[in-house]
């Protein structure tokens, strides 16, 4: 019996592999996060002395935020809210738009801020390779100085084959993750024990008054300092955001069986390591480590690392994927580097952008320290808006009392707001560069979307009402002749006449025996069911109109999709069907809608997206395009 098999049969075993997944996949970026946080809640901009009392206060803001804001946030409240088994900042956008079509101020403010906590997210997705890496490589410092001038070029070096290998896909490493990540949280747990019991005191930073005493002792500064402590939780909305791929129970189990075990572990380790020896504050992570493991654990590290990173790079992979199929972001060239995964995917034109930002971002920071300055910032931002969006869903869809909404969300979105004030005094030393990022992303997106309503405004009033048409056409004409074949138009909406028919009419003035006109309808769903794929009406003799349905984690196909008419009986022969496509060329305007320079970015977007042949998988010599001018 292979091992598939095996899973499926004992679902004990089962779990055991998911959960194993899921600890290589979701929980690389909060894994890696010992290897700098607490070094920076010691940074001497901080000026927090290395007493006892200011050791165990910080302890303890690390263990309450890691229970707090993960097991209680994500965990318990927040991953409740499954879109059909999906997580993540799209999903829970599209959970509570579903039902909810028509335009009012609330769509409007629920998509402003899905939108902003989905283009924060390609921030973190810059950043979080860069620090991960370079805080890794930094080890090999502490071994001999004769590496300090090869650290950039040793991380830019790993983090480029690392970019070079996306285009093979995960599907043949991606089993190694899991076990990788279990040898590296199980080597934190260890690190930070051998500590542990010759300084057993640290544990006692369970206890809240530690931190509450390290706060009103340090006033401001401990405010300060929570800007580094949320290094510590920094990938926790992966847990959420990573849920369809593994479901709810295998990513608890391994969140409080292996990972919440290892990282207090691993912190209280460094914590007593401290505490007897505070020179070791310049990295002690590394010095955790006997002198004779010290290269090994810098090799651990850096494949953890890699790790960390390949999630994050999926990940922006994924929202930007389903952000296109939402109509967010125009089309761009996708590739499946696997015939069984559909999450795994590959971007060429946003590949090798994240690698040339990345190294940048690398080559101007120089250290992990200062990196440290522009980390936080943008997830503490993307965890408001989580927290904004679930409270909206247990008012609307789970039916929760105003007073129970307010009693769950309050308390968690003071705490992601304190975290947000202490990274937000970062913006000067790096956090405006994620600001920056999400910045851009945002604009680009909503700038789309509004120009993609616009455009259809525009090519609405310039054509006829659809059925009326093909009335008049089934009924003949003596200036239109019939010739053989079938004709796809694709088409936004089976409301109106598409432009590519009418020009092809104008100019050509023929007609197919057999007209299909064809639309493509994204849901607020990650998958759509097999039986509810497809849609066939026929309209009059020889006309067809047929809607796909699609999830926004799916990939659209549109040859599978015309196999599939079959089964409903109406068959395609690709060889005898042409596709008729209108391309349309955006000439910005003064005419109300959009400002002028959003109106030049939306034509560029435009001009620069995948062509529908491109992205609809569409057979290149089957295809029409006719041209048309629309001004906006």
């Amino acid at each position: 019996m292979d091992t598939n098999a095996a899973a499926q049969s004992h679902p004990q075993r089962r779990l055991g592999v998911l959960t194993l997944g899921a600890l290589g996949v979701v929980f690389g970026d909060i894994g890696t996060s010992p290897l700098y946080a607490l070094k920076e809640c010691f940074h001497p901009s901080h000026g927090i002395a290395l007493t006892s009392a200011n050791i165990l206060g910080i302890l303890s803001l690390i263990f309450w935020s890691l229970t707090i804001v993960v097991s209680l946030k994500y965990i318990a409240f927040i991953m409740r809210a499954d879109n059909h088994g999906e997580g993540g900042i799209m999903a829970l956008l599209a959970l509570n738009l579903r039902g909810d079509a028509n335009p009012s101020r609330r769509r409007m403010v629920l998509i402003g801020v899905g939108l902003l906590g989905a283009a924060l997210f390609f921030g973190d997705g810059i950043i979080t390779p860069a620090i991960s890496v370079l805080s890794a490589i930094e080890g090999l410092s502490l071994a001999t100085p004769v590496f300090d001038p090869f650290i950039l070029p040793i991380t830019l070096a790993v983090l480029f084959g690392l970019f070079a290998f996306q285009r093979r896909g995960t599907a043949s490493v991606g089993r190694l993750f899991g076990p990788i990540i279990l040898i590296w949280f199980t080597t934190l747990g260890g690190l930070g024990l051998v500590q542990i019991v010759e300084h057993p005191e640290v544990l006692a930073a369970v206890n809240p008054l530690y931190a509450v005493q390290f706060a009103l002792a340090n006033g401001f500064a401990a405010f300060v300092v929570l800007g580094a402590v949320v290094l510590t939780i920094t990938g926790g909305e992966a847990l959420y955001a990573d849920m369809g791929h593994f479901g709810r129970r295998p990513i608890r189990l391994a969140w409080f069986g292996v990972v919440l075990p290892g990282l207090f572990l691993n912190y209280c380790g460094q914590g007593a390591m401290l505490l007897h020896d505070p020179g070791a504050v310049e990295n002690p992570f590394f010095r955790l480590a006997p002198p004779a493991l010290l290269y090994p654990l810098i090799a651990l590290a850096t494949a953890a690392t890699v790790i960390a990173s390949q999630a994050v790079i999926s990940g922006v992979y994924s929202v930007a994927r389903q952000a296109v199929q939402l109509g967010y972001l125009p089309r761009i060239h996708i590739q499946h580097t696997s015939s069984e995964e559909i999450g795994q995917i590959y971007v060429p034109q946003l590949n090798w952008l994240l690698f040339a930002a990345i190294a940048l971002l690398v080559l101007a920071f120089k250290t992990s320290s200062n990196l440290a300055g522009a980390y936080g910032i943008a997830v503490t931002l993307t965890m408001i808006c989580d927290t904004l969006l679930a409270g909206a869903i247990a008012y609307r869809l789970w039916g929760w009392h105003p007073l129970a909404v307010t009693a769950a969300a309050v308390p968690l979105l003071l705490v992601d707001v304190a975290f947000f004030g202490a990274t937000s005094m970062k913006v000067l030393d790096g956090g405006w560069f994620p600001l920056l990022m999400g910045a851009v992303a945002f604009t680009l997106m909503t700038t789309w979307k509004r120009g993609r309503e616009l455009l259809f405004e525009r090519l609405d009033r310039e054509t006829l009402p659809l059925r009326p048409f093909i009335e008049a056409l089934a009924a003949g004409s003596s200036e239109v002749t019939v010739v053989p074949g079938t004709a796809v138009f694709m088409t936004s909406s089976h409301r109106h006449v598409p432009h590519a028919l009418l020009h092809n009419l104008k100019h050509n003035k023929v007609i197919h025996e057999r007209v299909v006109l064809l639309t493509l309808v994204t849901r607020e769903v990650p998958a759509v069911d097999a039986a509810d794929r497809l849609h066939i009406e026929p309209v009059a003799k020889g006309f067809y109109l047929i809607t796909g349905h699609y999830g926004f984690k799916e990939q659209p196909d549109v040859p599978a999709l015309l196999e599939q008419c079959a089964a409903l009986g109406l068959e395609f022969n690709l060889m005898d069907t042409s596709f008729f496509l209108s391309r349309e060329t955006l000439i910005p305007s003064v005419a109300p809608g959009m400002a002028l320079w959003r109106e030049k970015l939306f034509a560029t977007l435009s001009r620069n997206a995948a062509t529908a042949t491109e992205f609809f998988q569409i057979p290149t010599n089957r295809v029409v395009e006719l041209g048309t001018q629309i001004e906006i």
